[in-house]
């Protein structure tokens, strides 16, 4: 497993992101975790513009909490392995739900690792910008990510039934 970087999305990875997207829809993924909903808007620039507004409590849309969005990117090749988001505070739905962190990784990248590097340097970047517990969640049956969460130190908190029918667990990792 290659060393990751965690980036703020630029105009120069347009290409590889368009790249990224593809490759989870040809498996049949039509939601890419972590992205910010980079799959569903109408354009990169618009995206990049969307995460750039988001990016600040002054300035965050109404519903949404400043977050932070980051490509995970391989320097050795540029490939954009996995993309995750950080955010800086929870609302309800988050409380609820979704947590500080979530993330996602290419299907030609997944096992390798790349999970846990990059909640590692999220973790680290939660910790600069002065949270010092986050929450995590995932559906129960995700082994890889429920892997992930555990080896980052997440404790379990609960579990419960989300109106999607599916088991969804909550951890809280301690970092600060």
């Amino acid at each position: 497993m290659d060393r990751l970087e965690l980036v703020i999305p630029n105009r120069t990875h347009e290409a590889a992101a368009r790249e990224y997207i593809l490759e989870h829809i040809e498996q049949g993924e039509t939601v890419l975790h972590g992205a910010a909903g980079l799959e569903r808007d109408p354009s990169y620039v618009e995206w990049l513009e969307r995460l750039k507004v988001n990016s600040d409590e002054k300035t965050v849309l109404p519903g949404y909490v400043a977050a932070t969005t980051f490509f995970a990117i391989r320097p050795g090749d540029g490939r954009i392995v996995g993309t995750i988001q950080i955010r800086h505070r929870l609302n309800e739905f988050l409380r609820s739900y979704g947590g500080h962190i979530g993330y996602g990784v290419r299907p030609s990248e997944r096992n390798k690792g790349y999970a846990t590097q990059m909640l590692t340097l999220a973790l680290a970047y939660a910790r600069q910008i002065g949270l010092t517990k986050v929450m995590l969640a995932c559906n129960r049956d995700n082994e890889a990510s429920r892997r992930t969460i555990l080896k980052c130190n997440g404790v379990l908190e609960r579990e419960f039934l989300h109106t999607d029918g599916k088991m969804v667990q909550v951890y809280w990792i301690t970092i600060g």
